[in-house]
């Protein structure tokens, strides 16, 4: 417990670098259990999360998501459920046009409470 990212606030995001290009197709999020916080709650833990990938990027060299005129492209939204398994894995869309990509970006829109800080504690990039 504690041993998470942490960011301020309940908004939040991380982009992260791939070790190659990957055509995605779904992502694994973690957090500690109830049984495992000291205060027994875990309203540090995301609630609302989307998924996005840039279609710059796509040929050429590795651009980081964020910049100013890149394009990206949601491959989904879902809601982190602190009343289920600690471990929880979402389907992405698929695109119509199948491309790897090697960032993503996981967009944390809000978290189950707790003003302060939202803890993050593994996530995981599934693909080929």
């Amino acid at each position: 417990p504690g041993n998470c990212w942490a960011f301020k606030g309940h908004q939040g995001q991380v982009v992260i670098r791939l070790p190659a290009r990957v055509h995605l197709t779904a992502i694994t999020v973690q957090h500690i259990t109830k049984d495992a916080s000291p205060s027994g709650t875990i309203i540090s833990a995301p609630k609302d999360i989307a998924v996005f990938v840039s279609l710059l990027g796509t040929s050429g060299g590795d651009l980081a998501l964020g910049g100013d005129r890149e394009e990206e492209t949601l491959l989904g939204m879902f809601t982190y459920n602190v009343e289920k398994d600690p471990v929880q894995t979402f389907p992405l869309k698929k695109m119509l046009l199948p491309k790897a990509f090697s960032h993503v970006k996981l967009l944390v829109k809000s978290n189950w409470g707790n003003p302060w800080y939202t803890c993050i504690y593994r996530v995981k990039v599934h693909g080929k």
